[in-house]
C-alpha cells in the first residue's frame, strides 16, 4: 500500500491559494458614503431640535398668555 497525504495540506513547495483581496477602492467609498450619511443624519437632527427648541419657547410664551412674543431680530 502506498501512503497518502491528507487533503487539507498543500503539496511540499506550492504555496496554497488565498482568496483574491477586495480592492481598496470599494471599501473607501462605502466608507465615505456611511460619512457623508452620518454627517446628513447629524445634521437634519441638529436642525430638528433647533427648531423644535425655538416652538417650544414660542408655546410657552403664548400659554403664558402674554401677546407680544413675536422673535426680534437683532440688526445686522
Amino acid at each position: 500500500m502506498s501512503e497518502s497525504k491528507p487533503a487539507s495540506q498543500p503539496e511540499p513547495g506550492k504555496t496554497p491559494k488565498s482568496s483574491p483581496k477586495p480592492q481598496s477602492g470599494d471599501n473607501r467609498r462605502g466608507t465615505m458614503a456611511g460619512l457623508i450619511i452620518a454627517i446628513v443624519i447629524l445634521g437634519v437632527g441638529w436642525w430638528l431640535a433647533r427648531d423644535l427648541t425655538a416652538a417650544s419657547k414660542m408655546q410657552d410664551c403664548l400659554m403664558s398668555g402674554r401677546s407680544n412674543c413675536n422673535v426680534i431680530e437683532p440688526a445686522r
